[in-house]
């Protein structure tokens, strides 16, 4: 049985991917490194998106007050916090898993960033991650792989899917173990 170890979200935005993530977080038995991205809200409106690192760093990765040449609808990508923050975090290290939330078009504006991401998906490493529901060539490519198992998050599978990937890499972990 070969079994797919890299296991990705996708979703409509707001679907509850980032939510699974951190639940995934918070079941897995196993050492992890990388990061998730959640929005910041202000009086109930969306301004920005922050980079949470599993060691602790912190940073925006999109904000509406960031001035940038990179932009999507009215957020100001910050490439610097991309590459200083997230993509150290998803360098494979040992036996560790890897969360990279999310391979998403904000992300995906920095070359450093999607060099290691896919270090990461050719990596013997489990990655456990998210996956943009549309994107451009290069996230096309990588829903493509032979290694992915791609789950669509919905209102109906949002709460037993972290069981089920948690389930997932134990099955992984124990065979590569044999």
């Amino acid at each position: 049985m070969n079994m797919k170890k890299n296991i990705f979200l996708t979703g409509a935005p707001s679907s509850g991917k980032t939510t699974v993530i951190k639940k995934v977080i918070a079941m897995l038995p196993y050492s992890a490194n990388g990061f998730y991205t959640e929005e910041e809200r202000v009086e109930g409106r969306r301004t920005g998106f922050v980079l949470h690192t599993l060691d602790g760093k912190t940073g925006y990765l999109a904000h509406q007050d960031i001035a940038s040449p990179y932009h999507i609808r009215r957020y100001g990508v910050d490439i610097h916090n991309v590459e200083t923050i997230a993509v150290p975090s998803i360098i494979p290290k040992g036996n560790t898993i890897i969360i990279l939330d999310e391979i998403g078009k904000m992300e995906c504006f920095s070359e450093t960033f999607k060099e290691t991401a896919l270090k990461a998906l050719d990596s013997p490493n489990i990655v456990i991650g998210t996956i943009t529901l549309g994107g451009d060539e290069f996230i096309q490519a990588i829903k493509q792989r032979d290694d992915m198992e791609i789950h669509e998050v919905t209102l109906e599978n949002r709460d037993i899917l972290p069981d089920i990937i948690v389930q997932k890499v134990k099955n992984l972990m124990i065979n590569s173990d044999e």
